[in-house]
């Protein structure tokens, strides 16, 4: 009897498989940036291969990886690497997802300690076959990080949960100093876009989190974010800015779409740096506290400065 082993590799995303081919646009000279290639770069991916972490900068293909790794700041994704929705600008692997590691929690922490980190990022893949969704992992994180670096401030950007009772509760009941959830586009393209998600339960899973954190008398900043190019109206950007500042959201980050492959959502328009200004201009008149506004932004793109500037534009406030 002869066993015949198959070797071919699970396609990262099986469920666009059968769709068609969406052409790649050439990036404009904006937008490209150099291979990582510094030591620090090397020293913080040793850092995270040697405590069995999983980064977004790497699933989700982040252009900013060689900025971020060589200043040792790197975005941990908890909770495994494969997502349980399929959303059509997301270069993180689809799929059945595996056991919750016990110890990640630890696991985080540690790293976090060793980079010697004054501001983490923690995110996770969408985990819709958990009870929770993962929220109880993410308020162990956040507790880990607080027994090892308690100088350390914590941001989380989290999925939508689904609405699943009392999940947020225990995340921001773990004390987060930034509560993110990226609304990623307009309404009208969710169906296309997010077809997973909801609109406007996610603007008030935003809302919520901070009505939550006022009730408890805790200092917690609200934070969204949404990309460009993907064929939205300025107009409908407008609104977006408008119902993130109805919810309280204080933060807002806005950056160009990349398409990572030919099977996802093409790339309608790049957005010009004059056209990311205007952006700005409009988010500011609107009363964000911090935008950040550019190409290349991505929500933990320069984040613990971010913090910093957030905090001290609250104080003034």
């Amino acid at each position: 009897m002869v066993n015949v082993l198959n070797n071919t590799p699970r396609p990262r995303h099986p469920e666009k498989a059968h769709k068609p081919d969406n052409p790649v646009r050439r990036k404009p000279a904006w937008i490209r940036v150099k291979a990582p290639v510094s030591r620090q770069y090397a020293q913080t991916r040793k850092i995270v291969a040697e405590h069995g972490l999983t980064t977004v900068c790497e699933e989700a293909a982040c252009p900013n990886i060689g900025e971020c790794w060589a200043e040792k700041h790197a975005t941990f994704m908890i909770l495994g690497e494969i997502c349980t929705r399929a959303c059509a600008f997301c270069n993180v692997a689809t799929g059945k997802p595996g056991p919750v590691q016990a110890d990640e929690p630890e696991r985080v922490a540690a790293a976090v300690s060793k980079m010697g980190l004054r501001h983490a990022v923690i995110t996770s893949v969408d985990r819709d076959d958990l009870a929770d969704g993962g929220a109880g992992h993410f308020a162990a994180v956040i507790r880990a990080i607080r027994q090892r670096s308690p100088q350390t401030s914590i941001e989380v950007l989290t999925p939508d949960f689904r609405g699943k009772e009392g999940a947020l509760e225990q995340v921001v009941q773990a004390g987060p100093d930034v509560f993110n959830h990226n609304l990623e586009t307009v309404p009208g393209l969710y169906p296309a876009i997010r077809p997973g998600a909801r609109y406007y339960h996610s603007l008030r899973l935003l809302e919520r989190a901070r009505e939550l954190a006022v009730r408890a008398g805790r200092e917690m900043f609200t934070k969204s974010g949404i990309m460009v190019g993907l064929g939205e109206t300025r107009q409908q950007i407008s609104q977006v800015m408008d119902d993130m500042r109805c919810a309280g959201v204080q933060f807002i980050t806005i950056g160009q779409y990349l398409q990572p492959t030919a099977k996802h959502a093409a790339v309608e328009k790049f957005y010009t740096p004059e056209e990311f200004a205007e952006l700005e201009t409009m988010a500011r008149a609107k009363g964000f506290l911090v935008v950040a506004c550019g190409p290349l932004v991505r929500s933990s793109h320069n984040a613990g400065a971010d913090f910093d500037r957030l905090r001290a534009a609250a104080l003034k406030a």
